[in-house]
């Protein structure tokens, strides 16, 4: 019986490509320009230009090939803020290896869970996690440490670790490979609904769609200086700064993390334009004095031209994105004024739908569903790895990709967040699911049932508080016993900021719990 072919695929913008050509080509065209300006808070800073950045990033890669690993091997990447994690991230990407970029505030146990999901084959960290990685991650062959923790003098780990110096090779030894788009970029873990953070795998045309295109939403050019506080191991710190100014040939000052006291001063000495702010960041500098003048051309935020653009004397473009989108799904405009505290409106490069829950559009003015149509592994990710049950459920069967997220679709059409996915915190920046910390609490002895809601923060803008209620064995110490928990598995992030012992929950409909209420049990003190 003669069968119909499937449709041929489009082809993609990055056909026959893939990052090594992005870090080649820059490093010819623009050769001494600097690239990466590392200014550490203690220690010499250093810079490295386009050509030599590109040879640091393939003698790693030619080290990597030289210890064992192969295309598509997952690398462990656990390091801090430091140009050894951009060049780690990135030589693995060259030599065809998987880079999996942790947060290092991650605790033990969850080191172990991202170790072991992924399949790690190597690490690379720092003095300061050397320990904690090796005994979370006994399987991996071998772990590259560097020699200082982001600039600072550190004692060096002991024997059976590698040099971070040591890995590197001669780059001529490197074996051919096609030039795949659709071949592994990298991992991240994200929070979602779930107990367990999911791995979402990004090709190389997921970086390079990120790097066009933020790069697009951000108006960079090479004249442009991106300072990158935020840390590397997250989306925003990948694509929206480092990968966005190497598209364009700009050049990054790189800092170990956010600090109040040096932003304006590192700003003012590299005459910075451009950088990523969240919350957290901009009420700690309210209380910084302001330069006459500076550089910065624009901030990039989760919302358009908050009331402190005037403070500062900045613009300010919101946009909203996810792990999953690699880019801005939302993205305020650059050359023209943007609704205040809006996420900006639609991306060219996605197509965005407010439904309400009967699918249907939402009106002006009305609260829906967002989704998000895009390429899968090229202007969305390609999927949750090694977990195809979580890849299918976040689909519709239409394509749709489900965001979680609920936005409020404006009568001007510009669009404004209203409520985060289910079950989700905002920590100083960082996404927590509350599932995350009851699956840690209802493990302990003695709690009969958990719920961990969030509530306000002045600096952070939520952290977690527990409802527990305890079981008949409980004992005086269960409050404590359920801390020191979180303080073991948890990071320092996600760990409850109050544990409160009740009687009951309050319930919804099917006995659910009702979290809305508790969350008003919070505010009213």
């Amino acid at each position: 019986m003669h069968q119909t072919p499937p449709p041929p695929l489009p082809l993609t913008p990055f056909e026959n490509t893939d990052t090594r050509d992005l870090v080649d080509e820059q490093a010819a065209r623009h050769g001494e320009r600097p690239f990466l300006v590392w200014e550490p808070f203690e220690g010499e800073a250093r810079t490295w230009s386009f050509a030599a950045f590109g040879s640091a990033v393939r003698g790693f890669a030619a080290g990597l090939q030289a210890r064992g690993v192969q295309p598509r091997d997952r690398v462990l990447v656990h390091l801090d803020n430091c140009p050894e994690s951009v060049i780690a991230w990135l030589g693995c990407a060259y030599v065809g290896a998987v880079p999996v970029t942790t947060n290092t505030r991650s605790s033990a146990d969850e080191l172990a869970y991202f170790a072991g999901h992924s399949g790690a084959v190597a690490g690379v960290t720092q003095p300061r996690y050397a320990a904690m990685v090796r005994a979370a991650a006994p399987a991996l062959a071998w772990i590259a440490v560097t020699r200082t923790d982001n600039g600072a003098l550190a004692e060096p780990p002991g024997a059976g670790f590698v040099p971070f110096d040591a890995v590197d090779a001669d780059p001529d030894t490197l074996a051919a490979r096609p030039h795949d788009p659709m071949a592994p970029f990298g991992i991240q873990y994200t929070s979602g609904t779930t107990s367990r953070p999911k791995a979402v795998l990004w090709t190389h045309a997921n970086a390079l769609w990120g790097a066009r295109l933020c790069a697009v939403h951000e108006d960079l050019g090479p004249d442009d200086v991106h300072l990158v506080h935020l840390p590397l191991f997250h989306t925003n710190a990948q694509v929206y700064s480092v990968l966005a100014s190497l598209w364009v040939g700009a050049t990054v000052v790189l800092l170990p993390k956010f600090s109040a006291s040096r932003f304006w001063p590192l700003s003012l000495r590299h005459g910075c334009t451009w950088t990523s702010m969240v919350p957290f960041c901009i009420r700690a500098l309210l209380a910084q004095p302001v330069p006459a003048q500076h550089s910065y051309r624009l901030w990039g935020s989760g919302v358009c031209a908050p009331p402190t653009d005037a403070h500062f004397g900045v613009k300010t473009i919101g946009w909203w994105g996810m792990t999953e989108t690699i880019s801005h799904g939302t993205i305020g405009s650059v050359p023209h004024a943007n609704t205040p505290l809006s996420m900006g409106r639609p991306s060219p490069g996605y197509e965005i739908h407010v439904l309400d829950e009967d699918g249907r559009p939402v009106a002006p003015g009305e609260t829906g569903d967002l989704y998000v149509r895009g390429r899968r592994g090229v202007s969305l990710f390609l999927e949750y790895a090694n977990d195809p049950q979580a890849t299918a459920a976040a689909f519709r069967d239409d394509g749709l990709f489900i965001t979680g997220d609920r936005v409020r679709l404006g009568h001007d059409g510009a669009l404004y967040f209203a409520d985060r996915a289910k079950d989700m915190l905002k920590v100083g920046g960082e996404n927590v699911a509350a599932s995350e910390i009851e699956r840690v609490i209802a493990a302990v002895p003695g709690v009969a049932e958990v719920a961990v809601v969030a509530r306000k923060h002045p600096m952070l803008d939520e952290v977690p508080v527990a409802f527990v209620i305890p079981g008949a064995e409980a004992g005086e110490a269960l409050s404590a016993q359920i801390m020191a928990a979180c303080e073991t598995q948890l990071a320092d992030f996600k760990q409850p900021r109050e544990v409160r012992l009740v009687d009951a929950l309050p319930r919804s409909t099917l006995e659910k719990v009702a979290k809305n209420r508790l969350r008003a049990w919070l505010a009213e003190g």
